[in-house]
C-alpha cells in the first residue's frame, strides 16, 4: 500500500507508548500469541472485563500524547512511505475519515503502540494478547511486533496492505461498538455462533474500508497483489490455522473468529461491495 506523499497526516490519532511498560502490574492469563488474542479479544469485545482474566486492572494507558513521542514527526503521506509507524498513522486516519461519512456521529477512536505491556480500561493487557479494542476507553491496542509474528509463526506473507487489514478489522469492532452491535452480539462458540458472526463482521468492515481507501485521499489505489495480502493476512488469523498450528488438531466447535475460509470470504464480501450494509453476518444463515 502506498500514501499519497502529499496528504497530511494527524498523529494525534495514534499514540506511542513503546518502552514505558504497563501502569499496573500483572498481565492477562492467557496463552501467547494470536492464540491469546483469541481468548482474550472476544472476551474484551462481548462486554467483559480482562481484569477477571488478570492480576488487576487498569483505566487505560498513562501517556503524556503523540506530541511527546516520535508520532509527532509522522506529518506527510511521504513519512507513512518510509516508517512502520508513520504508516499506522496513516492508516488510521484513512480508515476514521471513511467511517466518519458512515456513522452518524462518528467518535475517534484512538489506536495506542505498545510493547511488553500496558494498562488499558479494560484491564492490563501483554503482547501475547494481540491486536484487541477495548469497548471500556474505545482504544486500539497493538504492538507492532504482532505483525512478525503474523508471519514468521503463522505464515502470513506480510506487507503494509495486510497490517491495515488488521488495523481496520480493530476499527470494524469499534463501528460496531458505536451502532450497537458490539454489545447484543452472543458469546457462544462454533463456527456459525456469534462470537465468530462478530468477528466476520469486523473483517467484512475491514473489507468496506478496503474499497474506499483510495476515496479518502490518504491512500493510493490498491493493487491486485496488496489486496492478497490482506486476503493472506485473514486467512492466516483464522481459527482452523492457528489451532492446527499451536494445538495440531481442528476444532470447529471451540472457533471464536471463524475459520480461513470465512474470514477470507466476509473480507472479501466488504471489498467488493463496498457496503457495510452487506456485512450484516449475525443473519447470515451461511456464513
Amino acid at each position: 500500500m502506498t500514501f499519497n506523499p502529499n496528504i497530511r497526516l494527524d498523529p494525534t490519532q495514534v499514540t506511542d507508548i513503546r518502552g514505558r511498560g504497563a501502569g499496573r502490574g500483572g498481565g492477562l492469563a492467557v496463552g501467547g500469541g494470536v492464540f491469546g488474542l483469541l481468548i482474550a479479544l472476544i472476551y474484551v469485545l462481548l462486554g467483559g472485563n480482562p481484569g477477571d482474566l488478570a492480576s488487576g486492572g487498569g483505566s487505560g494507558p498513562d501517556v503524556n500524547g503523540p506530541d511527546s513521542s516520535a508520532l509527532a514527526q509522522c506529518q506527510t503521506g511521504a513519512q507513512a512511505n518510509q516508517r512502520e509507524d508513520c504508516q499506522i498513522v496513516g492508516a488510521v486516519n484513512s480508515i476514521q475519515a471513511f467511517w466518519a461519512t458512515q456513522v452518524q456521529g462518528y467518535q475517534k477512536a484512538e489506536t495506542i503502540i505498545f510493547t511488553g505491556e500496558t494498562s488499558t480500561g479494560c484491564g492490563d493487557a501483554t503482547t501475547e494478547v494481540g491486536p484487541f479494542y477495548c469497548p471500556a476507553d474505545t482504544n486500539v491496542y497493538l504492538d507492532l511486533g504482532f505483525f512478525q509474528e503474523l508471519q514468521e509463526r503463522f505464515g502470513a506473507k506480510g506487507g503494509p496492505f495486510a497490517r491495515e487489514y488488521v488495523i481496520a478489522h480493530e476499527y470494524g469492532h469499534h463501528v460496531q461498538d458505536l451502532v450497537g452491535d458490539l454489545r447484543n452480539a452472543g458469546n457462544d462458540e462454533g463456527p456459525t455462533g456469534g462470537s465468530v458472526r462478530t468477528e466476520l463482521q469486523a473483517d467484512c468492515y475491514a473489507g468496506v474500508w478496503g474499497h474506499h481507501a483510495a476515496e479518502t485521499g490518504y491512500i493510493q489505489p490498491l493493487t491486485a497483489d496488496q489486496i492478497n495480502d490482506a486476503l493472506d493476512a485473514a486467512a492466516a488469523v483464522g481459527d482452523d490455522r492457528i489451532q492446527q498450528e499451536t494445538q495440531g488438531h481442528v476444532n470447529p466447535e471451540s472457533w471464536t473468529h471463524g475459520s480461513a475460509a470465512q474470514r477470507d470470504h466476509w473480507f472479501t464480501v466488504g471489498f467488493q461491495s463496498g457496503e457495510p450494509g452487506q456485512c450484516n453476518t449475525f443473519d447470515a444463515t451461511n456464513l
